[in-house]
């Protein structure tokens, strides 16, 4: 009679609580991220806010992702700007990104005023002026650039860095971190920029992940019962 095979099962009882860690781990984060889809919903939902209320829910434990607020920006729509590769609809262009210091504040607001794609060579004019302009902007949080992201070149910026974009426009004093899409036209006499906000790009695929992870387990807790029934049977014959 042979011996019982130590090492597979060892081997097999290894592998099986790792896939099914996996597979556990996998579903705690299907939870976080319903949670997290369900949060970003709630405050996408929401109707635009005076800017110090929006501020203040955030204080207070709100979320200001996909927030909407109001904002007073003096001089926005003739600032001056900086443009971010970016594409819109699957057309090539760019965003104007200007800075945006709201009535009453002391910190500035990185404003993506819109996009404008590659065949419109015109741009807003820059002009000097503290003329108040009422937007409603949503509040976004971007991952600051790696290590790997391209340079800006010739004024223009190919990854959303904050403090690059505030220094080249020559901002001074503190500078929100989460860059505010306007959602309203800041230029309704400029019509080729367009104003929009990036849709949201939540991936759930954890579900699916988790049964992956779950299967393979199945799978060779299967193999491991048909390996040892056949050692068995060479036994027993």
């Amino acid at each position: 009679m042979k011996r019982f095979p130590w090492i597979l099962t060892v081997l097999t009882v290894l592998a099986l609580i790792l896939l099914i860690g996996l597979g556990v781990w996998q579903v705690e984060r299907l939870k976080w991220k319903e949670g997290l889809i369900a949060a970003a919903d709630a405050a996408a939902a929401k109707p635009p806010a005076p800017l110090e209320q929006v501020l203040a829910e955030t204080r207070n434990g709100g979320d200001l992702e996909f927030r909407k607020a109001l904002i007073v920006c003096p001089g926005l729509a003739s600032a001056p700007f900086v443009e971010l590769q970016s594409i819109h609809d699957g057309e090539a262009g760019v965003r104007l990104i200007s800075a945006c210091k709201p009535a009453g504040a002391d910190f500035t607001l990185l404003v993506d005023r819109g996009f404008v794609g590659d065949g419109v060579t015109a741009r807003p004019r820059v002009v000097e002026t503290t003329l108040p302009l009422v937007m409603v902007g949503e509040f976004r949080t971007f991952d600051k650039p790696g290590a790997m992201s391209p340079a800006p070149r010739d004024g223009r910026f190919y990854a959303r860095d904050t403090v690059a974009m505030a220094r080249a426009l020559n901002v001074v004093g503190p500078v929100r971190p989460e860059a505010v899409f306007a959602i309203t036209a800041v230029n309704p006499e400029f019509p080729a920029l367009r104003p929009s906000a990036p849709p949201a790009a939540f991936s759930n695929n954890h579900f699916g992940y988790a049964l992956t992870w779950f299967g393979l387990a199945i799978a060779l807790a299967g193999f491991y019962v048909a390996q040892l029934r056949r050692r068995m049977k060479k036994d027993i014959s």
